[in-house]
């Protein structure tokens, strides 16, 4: 298990940005909502290997439509928890405990000792 610190996600939240865009459309064409780009490489093709990254980085997709996803963290104190991002926000702004999930979230930086 990857342990991303708050720095590297919002580092990478740029990439990690298209790849969920990719994911996304894919689902509407998949759906009927989106148009299908044609004379284009298969989006479901793309879509596959965008998913891919994410699981090689240890990212978790919650929703590909709303875009929600969370990156594995490890506190100082040893607290394992999820930086929290969804699709649409500006940057990397939350961090939830694995029982709490996304109703949970609390606004950065955590708190060494929060629970």
């Amino acid at each position: 298990m990857r342990f991303w610190t708050v720095d590297e996600a919002r580092a990478y939240l740029p990439r990690l940005k298209a790849l969920v865009e990719t994911i996304r459309t894919a689902a509407l064409v998949r759906a009927g909502r989106h148009p299908s780009p044609n004379g284009q490489r298969s989006l479901l093709v793309d879509a596959e290997e965008a998913y891919q990254e994410m699981r090689a980085g240890d990212i978790i997709l919650r929703d590909a439509m709303s875009g929600l996803l969370d990156f594995h963290a490890q506190g100082a104190d040893g607290v394992v928890y999820y930086l929290c991002w969804r699709r649409g926000e500006p940057e990397l702004a939350w961090w939830h405990l694995p029982k709490d999930g996304f109703p949970g979230r609390r606004p950065l930086p955590r708190e060494e000792g929060s629970q």
